[in-house]
Formats: structure tokens, C-alpha cells, sequence
């Protein structure tokens, strides 16, 4: 069975036809008022006396009546005919101007959706660039090629992310593989080797297992920033600061670090693992990035309204140019995968937890070396943020 023809409503026919019908409207008031005026206008013989009559070209004699009557009836059918022929013309004419200028106009319309056709992982680079008039239409043009910009950008985000994240993990699978290898192919081993060995590889698994746990809390925090918390609680940012420095203190002591602190109440509400794993990313990255008998401060402190963390320390130099790039997955002092010192996803865990909780962080390029990152939250006393 042949389906039937079905006319779709594009939006291009219904502005057509919109067009046709106000513009035939008005055409056909316009020449229904011309014959009202010219019926009410030709009424020469209303100021004679009754009975006169008028002598024609042809010497004829008719009343002067009739005369008006056969005047009018001939004015009023010339313009009705004409009028109709008018009109037909405009609304044909005007009907297919407004097909084509509405054609042109929704042109970027076809653009926008000839390229989201095409889109893909290769063609991410595609845009429309309208270069027409600056109207609303323009307007959704930009707005498309700002949006794929910002698609293309989290795109080549996620596959940068995986390729580190990959090469983080090769890392120590293949330490552990070519120790086992190393080992095992040696027929002279002996008990101290194989302890060696086993040193080695318990040492590549953790660093394995410690990326992917910060995997999984980053993964964690990204998923439930803009969304509700799943988990809520009111907890306090200087007792997991305070956590966090005890955690550390045999590091601290053993590198000589002096440790400024000044941890006054900063109550919050928000999910306690993810806020306890921000003040433990903090303190550990001045721990970690920190120099022989180097210096840490440590503030937290609420005013009410927000409660704060402030974590610093002296260390090697970072362009304040750089800064920016510490919060993106795998980078440390702004490069990817330099140096062996952690996984890289510290500050990044830290970004996604503020986003989860409705807060804000920033860094700071100190002076001589070393960095101070400031985190920002609602306090538990303040509404919830949105």
C-alpha cells in the first residue's frame, strides 16, 4: 500500500503561510473599503430635482436615477474584478517572497542541524561560523559553535584523562611484571632477591591501589557536583584538618617541617568522607611538595555565613600562570606526569569536592617558592546553595 503524501509543517511553510494569509487579508480589507468609498462616491444625481434626466454622448435620454444606478453598478464590478486580479497577483508574488526570504533566513537553521548530523569524534572540529546578518538567527549560531567548543574541550578532556590515567597505571604493572620476570629468570636467586622482589611489587601495588582509590573519589565527587549530596552531615573542617596533620606527622618530622596552625571552628554540612579526603589532599600536597625544614600554615575559621580552609607552604617555585593547570587531572606543578610524587589528582579531588558542596577554591603562587590553596564553603549555619 503506497503511503499517503503528507505536506510536513516546517517551520518555513507555516511562516509562509502566515505571511499569505495576513498579507491576502489585508489586500482583500483594502479592496472591500475602495468599493464602499466609490459606491458611496458616485451619487451625482442625489442633488437633483426628481425626475431630470441626462442627455448621453449617443442622444440618448434616461432618468437621472437610472443613469446613477448603471454608473455605480459598472464602477463597483471594474473594481471588484480588478481588485480580485490585484490582489491575486500580490498574494501570488508576496507568497513566494516570503518562501524564499524565509528560506534565507532559516538557513543557519539547516546549517545547525546539517552539522550536528555530522558531528563526531572526527568531525568535533566542525563549525557553522554565520556570517550573515546579526539577528536572532546569528544569535543561534554562535551559541551552536560555543556550545561544540565546549564539547570538543571536555571531549579532548575525557580522552587526555584516559591516557593518563592508563599510563599511570602501566606504570607500575609493568615494575611489578619485569620484577617478577627479572627474578624468576634468574636461576641463582635467592631469599633475599625474591624478598627484594617482593618489596618491589608491594610497592608498585600500592601505588596502583592509591590511583585507583583517588580515581574513585574524584569519579565520586564529579558525579554529585550540581546535584544533591547523597550524603549530608554537619562536620567540622578543623577536626579533619587536624586528622589530616596527625596523619602526616611522621613525615613532617622526618623532613623538619615547621607547621603553623590556627584551626578555629569551621562547621559545614556535606558528605564527611569527601570533606575529610579535601583537607587530607590539602595538607599531604604540602607535605609532599614541600622542601627540607620547610613551612606549613594552616588556618580554618567561619564567619557565619561561609566557613574556610586554608592550607600553604614553602616548596619549589610555580608560575602563577600555571596555577590554573595544578586543578586538571595528572598535573603536577603544571606538568603531566613529572615526577613520581603522588598521582597528580590531588587538587583535582579537591576542585570536584568544593563543586559538590557549593563551594569555591583558588591558589596562590607564593613569593620564593610554594603555594596557598583557600577553600571556601557554605556554612552549616547558611542556606544550602540553589
Amino acid at each position: 500500500m503506497i503511503g499517503r503524501l503528507r505536506l510536513r509543517p516546517t517551520l518555513r511553510l507555516r511562516l509562509t503561510v502566515l505571511n499569505g494569509v495576513l498579507l491576502v487579508g489585508a489586500g482583500a480589507i483594502l479592496v472591500l473599503l475602495a468599493w464602499l468609498l466609490v459606491r458611496d462616491a458616485l451619487r451625482p444625481t442625489d442633488e437633483l430635482l426628481p425626475g431630470t434626466t441626462v442627455v448621453l454622448a449617443d442622444g440618448r435620454s434616461l432618468d437621472a436615477g437610472q443613469w446613477q444606478r448603471q454608473l455605480v453598478d459598472a464602477a463597483s464590478a471594474e473594481l471588484l474584478v480588478e481588485g480580485l486580479v490585484a490582489l491575486l497577483v500580490v498574494g501570488v508574488v508576496g507568497v513566494a517572497g516570503a518562501y524564499v526570504v524565509a528560506g534565507r533566513a532559516l538557513r543557519p537553521l539547516h546549517q545547525v542541524t546539517a552539522t550536528a548530523r555530522r558531528l563526531g569524534e572526527a568531525t568535533l572540529d566542525q563549525r557553522i561560523r554565520w556570517s550573515g546578518a546579526d539577528d536572532e538567527v546569528a544569535e543561534l549560531a554562535r551559541t551552536f559553535d560555543a556550545m561544540l567548543d565546549r564539547i570538543a574541550a571536555a571531549f579532548e578532556a575525557q580522552k587526555r584523562f584516559v591516557a593518563n590515567a592508563s599510563h599511570e597505571l602501566r606504570t607500575p604493572l609493568a615494575v611489578m611484571r619485569t620484577e617478577i620476570d627479572v627474578t624468576l629468570s634468574d636461576d641463582g636467586a635467592d631469599t633475599a632477591e625474591y624478598r627484594r622482589m617482593a618489596t618491589v611489587v608491594r610497592d608498585a601495588s600500592e601505588r596502583a591501589n592509591g590511583l585507583v582509590d583517588a580515581l574513585l573519589v574524584l569519579a565520586r565527587s564529579e558525579a554529585q557536583a550540581g546535584r544533591r549530596l547523597g550524603r549530608r552531615a554537619e562536620c567540622d573542617l578543623a577536626v579533619g584538618t587536624a586528622n589530616a596533620l596527625s596523619a602526616v606527622a611522621g613525615e613532617v618530622e622526618r623532613i623538619g617541617l615547621r607547621v603553623d596552625t590556627s584551626l578555629r571552628p569551621a562547621p559545614v554540612v556535606g558528605d564527611p568522607g569527601l570533606l575529610d579526603r579535601l583537607a587530607g589532599n590539602l595538607v599531604e600536597n604540602a607535605v609532599r611538595y614541600n622542601h627540607l625544614h620547610g613551612r606549613i600554615w594552616v588556618r580554618t575559621d567561619s564567619d557565619g555565613q561561609r566557613s574556610w580552609l586554608v592550607v600553604g607552604n614553602t616548596g619549589f617555585e610555580v608560575n602563577q600562570a600555571d596555577v590554573p593547570g595544578l586543578f586538571e587531572p595528572f598535573r603536577r606543578g603544571g606538568q603531566e606526569r613529572t615526577g613520581a610524587r603522588g598521582s597528580g589528582l590531588g587538587l583535582s579531588i579537591v576542585r570536584a569536592v568544593c563543586e559538590a558542596h557549593g563551594g569555591t577554591v583558588k591558589a596562590v603562587a607564593q613569593p620564593g617558592g610554594g603555594l596557598e590553596v583557600s577553600v571556601t564553603l557554605p556554612s552549616a549555619d547558611a542556606p544550602w546553595p540553589g
